[in-house]
């Protein structure tokens, strides 16, 4: 999809006004509508002509790379928001909530277990590297062929089972996280699906499936991180011994897998000085390459050289370099074959969304839930000053925020995994779901690694923190940085893409002279800002009066249509910058936190509406969506006092908020309770901790400290019990449940010790010292006056 094929008819662009040859299935409805229309007189000017002069030089204009992202996907619910009337009812009946197949559970429950209790991430971090066994049973079971179908040998697995496979290996150990994570993410195995040719599918989708292969994907080169269309790497279409193909020269860095790989996916751009080519064109390709002969390459690829390793801070994955100088790549390499020369940029684009919106997010997701399940029941635990450190409020407070993170992201990922079953890709959408996903992630780590102590920065097998919290730099910064996710992507590209006539407005535009089509769509967005401008101030009235009420759900649904309609129409002024928004980062940036708030926010109603019957959920729900509201507003007001051109933070602020800021942050109160609700046994903690895996090892710690958080509970209950009763002494049977706590409560609160690191002494006889305490110094220095200097320093 959204691939031109010659073969069955291409046109010349009209409505971008470049000379590159699209399937006209590439453009999104509307600009399709902007091609068919003719203006009866092509000088007729139906709207003022300065208007129409200005917007030319104003508008963002689109580049080919940034075409393709913007055609890639679908769009639906960010249309939705862009469009400023979201409705929980829209949702619940559109989307029904993702869940795990049979087939796919009992994989969770058979292979992912073993997995998951063969990797011991102390192990690994000390190793580098995954043991032998465990490779052989990722490969072997194929971990790496869950989205491949299924004949072609895979597991041929939905998207939202995906999620929770990454998601439980994720919560054990990153390493095997991300050896299994990445090729079922973007790489040779989604390209394949998608656009190989049927010899190509025949001959590497089985040899993926079973592990047989391992993949890899070059996109990201020294002087092309983010940015990644920028790229240096290049191919020449040659013809070498009678064979057409490809002289490649590259130099990628921070390629999963590539130190092992054997088939590596490459991109590069193609030039065609000779006119060789009989199909495709010039652009950024992508081909499949291996690392040893075979049929498309029967005599392999001298000069292509995978590895040496790169070292990933705080999780040693597979990880290198993938490098070569004018080696020699069949023609037949390319993906799709010689006719999709030309497409790559399109072929990534259409693949990212979904494996940039499932993969990170689940690993964020099960950095929160362990931080949950253990750093919860630490704290229950843990006893400082002879009482539990979960009621202490400094604690509290963080363990609060890790309880609606841990919530929020769980919605999200949901209703995202729904969108995908519902048949749809929205490419905007995982752009939100990935930063805002790892940024939680992040924050919930370090909110744990605070309520840990020194528990949680000595290594060792007793350490579950320490992994996660050396892997979040690493989520952060792959597929998309995410300060320039936020800055640039999010509302950037979601302005233009999911807006409901900005796209056939440029369209217009460019087209050089479709003043009718310029009238009608500047109209419509006229129309569009005044309506979501009504929208502010009678849902802003309307919010004033909704009191909370037994159906909570509905109070925080009117101030959350409310503020779906500010955004909308501050959307449309945000209009006024033209083209400036792009590269106002400042201000993208606060844009994209309030659609991002805003996608949250919708998603934890309608997670809510699903899953109600959750006893205390309404607490946690209460406070998500107070922070919710809260950083939304925020995020406004640094639009409204940021604004570049002078008048119209104002303008936007008038129907808005004329009152000045109406939320606050989550009360003490809220944080209190929604606290307890992860430090004692009941039923949310059940649910915000399900799918993490706890080991079968009475030794384990996280396997310790969830059988201990229950019985210390138990255990403080009956000392309080026996202090309100007079100070009685506790029952036999009492007491040995307090003694059983309490042997817990010692044995967890040890840390690791060894007594070498690395193998290497620390206490020899270099460290013994050879002077005395009335030792003289024996170095003689001369005043610096005495000197003659030889530079002012």
């Amino acid at each position: 999809p959204g691939i031109p094929n010659p073969s069955r008819g291409s046109f010349q662009s009209t409505v971008y006004g470049t000379t590159t040859m699209q399937s006209s299935r590439l453009l999104p409805k509307g600009a399709k509508a902007m091609l068919a229309r003719t203006p009866k007189h092509k000088n007729q000017r139906t709207f003022i002509a300065p208007a129409y002069n200005l917007a030319k030089r104003i508008m963002p204009k689109i580049s080919d790379t940034e075409r393709a992202a913007l055609q890639a996907g679908t769009i639906k619910f960010d249309r939705d928001l862009f469009v400023g009337d979201p409705t929980v009812k829209h949702l619940t009946e559109t989307y029904k909530p993702a869940v795990a197949t049979p087939e796919e559970q009992k994989f969770l429950d058979n292979e992912v277990n073993t997995l998951c209790e063969m990797v011991k991430t102390y192990d690994v971090m000390r190793d580098a590297n995954l043991s032998p066994d465990t490779w052989k049973y990722i490969r072997q079971n194929k971990f790496m062929g869950l989205m491949i179908k299924k004949n072609f040998g895979g597991m041929g697995f939905t998207g939202h089972g995906h999620a929770k496979i990454v998601e439980k290996i994720s919560g054990r150990d990153s390493t095997a996280c991300v050896t299994v994570m990445v090729p079922n993410s973007l790489g040779p195995g989604e390209l394949l699906a998608h656009y190989g040719t049927q010899a190509q599918k025949d001959f590497y989708l089985p040899r993926l499936a079973n592990g047989i292969d391992i993949p890899c994907f070059g996109l990201t080169g020294p002087s092309s991180g983010s940015d990644a269309a920028s790229m240096r790497d290049e191919g020449i279409v040659v013809m070498k011994d009678g064979k057409l193909g490809i002289n490649i020269s590259c130099n990628k860095r921070y390629i999963t897998l590539a130190p092992v790989a054997t088939v590596v996916g490459l991109a590069f751009k193609l030039k065609d000085p000779n006119g060789l080519l009989t199909k495709g064109k010039e652009g950024i390709t992508v081909a499949l390459l291996p690392t040893q002969p075979n049929q498309f390459a029967p005599n392999g690829i001298p000069g292509l050289q995978t590895g040496p390793r790169h070292d990933p801070f705080g999780s040693p994955f597979m990880n290198g370099t993938v490098k070569g100088d004018n080696f020699f790549v069949p023609i037949e390499c390319i993906i799709g074959g010689e006719e999709n020369a030309g497409l790559g940029w399109n072929m990534l684009m259409e693949c990212l969304g979904e494996g940039r919106g499932i993969s990170l997010p689940a690993g964020a997701l099960a950095a929160s839930k362990m931080a949950v399940l253990a750093v919860g029941g630490y704290a229950r635990v843990r006893k400082q000053f002879k009482v539990p450190i979960a009621t202490m409020q400094g604690v509290q407070e963080k363990l609060s925020v890790i309880a609606i993170n841990t919530f929020t992201m769980m919605a999200a990922q949901n209703m995202f995994n729904s969108f995908l079953a519902n048949g749809e890709k929205p490419s905007c959408l995982s752009a939100v779901m990935k930063q805002a996903c790892t940024e939680r992630g992040r924050i919930s780590i370090n909110e744990g690694m605070d309520v840990m102590g020194g528990a949680a920065i000595c290594n060792g097998p007793s350490n579950f923190m320490a992994g996660g919290y050396g892997s979040v730099p690493v989520s952060i910064t792959v597929e998309g940085a995410n300060v320039l996710t936020r800055s640039l992507i999010v509302f950037g590209q979601g302005l233009t893409r999911s807006h409901p006539h900005l796209l056939n407005l440029i369209a217009a535009i460019e087209h050089g002279d479709d003043l009718a089509g310029f009238n009608k769509e500047l109209t419509n967005i006229i129309k569009h800002a005044f309506t979501n401008l009504g929208r502010s101030v009678t849902r802003g009235l309307s919010a004033q009066v909704t009191f909370r009420g037994s159906d909570i759900g509905a109070y925080h649904e009117a101030h959350m249509s409310r503020l779906a309609a500010n955004f909308a129409y501050m959307a449309d002024c945000g209009l006024t910058m033209g083209g400036g928004i792009k590269t106002a980062e400042f201000v993208s940036g606060r844009y994209a936190d309030v659609l991002t708030n805003l996608y949250l926010g919708y998603s934890v109603m309608w997670f809510y509406q699903n899953n109600k019957e959750v006893q205390g959920l309404d607490k946690v729900f209460d406070m998500t969506m107070t922070k919710i509201r809260y950083d939304i507003q925020e995020a406004m007001f640094g639009i409204f006092a940021n604004f570049p051109i002078p008048g119209m933070g104002f303008l936007m602020q008038l129907p808005t908020f004329p009152r000045g800021r109406e939320f606050h942050p989550p009360t003490d109160k809220q944080r209190a309770a929604v606290s307890d609700l992860i430090t004692t046994p009941n039923a949310v903690r059940d649910f915000l901790t399900e799918n993490t895996f706890v080991s079968k090892d009475p030794q384990d710690r996280v396997n310790m400290i969830t059988r201990a958080a229950s019985a210390c509970f138990e255990a403080d209950k009956i000392l309080a019990a026996c202090r309100k009763e007079g100070k009685r002494a506790p029952t036999a049977e009492e007491q040995k449940k307090i003694d059983a706590a309490e042997a817990m409560r010692e044995e967890i609160i040890q840390v690791d010790s060894f007594p070498k690191l690395m193998n290497n002494e620390h206490n020899e006889s270099w460290m013994k010292p050879t002077w005395g305490v009335d030792a003289k110094p024996t170095l003689k220095v001369e005043p610096a006056e005495s000197k003659k200097q030889a530079t002012s320093a």
